[in-house]
């Protein structure tokens, strides 16, 4: 299977089981073989805000979880995460979306799992 493949099937299977439409796009340059998965840039409106009374830009002057503020530009909100984490068979994932490293095992786990199925075989790092 190839990248153009695997892209559209896994958007597919997940348009098909959520009736909504997820962006899965593939990587550039040396990472041309990654995928990502990730709500549409539309839907990625969370941010962390900054504290009402912090004065720096500090880790600790922001929010700890993110706020969904309607505005495009930012990153997954936590319902949609949920949502995705859900149909992909995971506990949770990142606030930019789930990452897919190159690969045909790899590829075809998270085509199992768009689809809704258990894995056959997941995909094992090939790199230290």
């Amino acid at each position: 299977m190839d990248r153009k493949d695997t892209i559209k099937r896994i958007r597919t299977a997940l348009k098909k089981r959520s009736g909504k439409t997820w962006s899965v796009t593939g990587g550039k340059g040396t990472a041309w073989g990654w995928l990502t998965i990730d709500a549409p840039p539309a839907r990625r409106t969370a941010r962390y805000l900054k504290n009402p009374d912090a004065t720096g830009n500090d880790p600790e002057d922001y929010q700890r979880t993110r706020t969904d503020t309607g505005e495009p530009g930012g990153s997954i909100t936590e319902a949609d995460a949920a949502e995705l984490a859900a149909l992909l068979g995971l506990e949770s994932m990142h606030c930019q979306g789930v990452s897919i490293p190159a690969g045909g095992d790899y590829w075809q786990e998270y085509i199992d799992r768009a689809e809704g199925r258990k894995p056959e075989k997941c995909g094992v790092p090939y790199w230290d």
